[in-house]
Parts: structure tokens; sequence; C-alpha cells
């Protein structure tokens, strides 16, 4: 870095320089929002994902009553008996 900059030199480059943070700013709220946004959807999938597996169990274990409570083919006595 040169030491004998113009006041106008370094006005331009302190202007880029706030230019800059500005943009870089702007960007950090941006994904700050979509971070945000992301996390709520996350949690609204994981408390989906818990419900329709307490309904996947519910329903397993309706079937298996059921497959208990009900006679299979095998046992079934013929009708010759």
């Amino acid at each position: 870095m040169s030491t004998d900059s113009t006041p106008a030199e370094l006005a331009r480059r302190l202007e880029a320089l706030e230019s800059r943070i500005a943009y870089q700013e702007h960007w950090l709220d941006t994904l700050d929002v979509a971070v945000a946004n992301q996390e709520k959807r996350l949690s609204h999938l994981e408390r989906l994902n818990v419900l329709m597996q307490e309904r996947l169990r519910d329903q397993q274990r309706a079937l298996q009553e059921n497959d208990t409570a009900t006679p299979g083919p095998e046992d079934e006595v013929p009708p010759h008996y």
C-alpha cells in the first residue's frame, strides 16, 4: 500500500469499502431470513414426522390385533370334520 495516496484516492477507496460492507450486510440479512424460514420448516417437518410415525405404529398395532382376533385360514377346521 502506498503512503502517498491522495485524499481523492482515499475517499474513493473508503466509499468502495462502505459499498462492499453495505452489500455484505444486505446479504447477511437475506441469509438470516432464509435460515430462520428453513428452521421453521424443519421444525414443522419434524413434528409431522413424529405424528406420521405414531399413526404408522397405531395402524401396525391395529393390524396385529386384528390378525390375532380373526382366525386365519390355517386355524379353520375343514368342513368334513
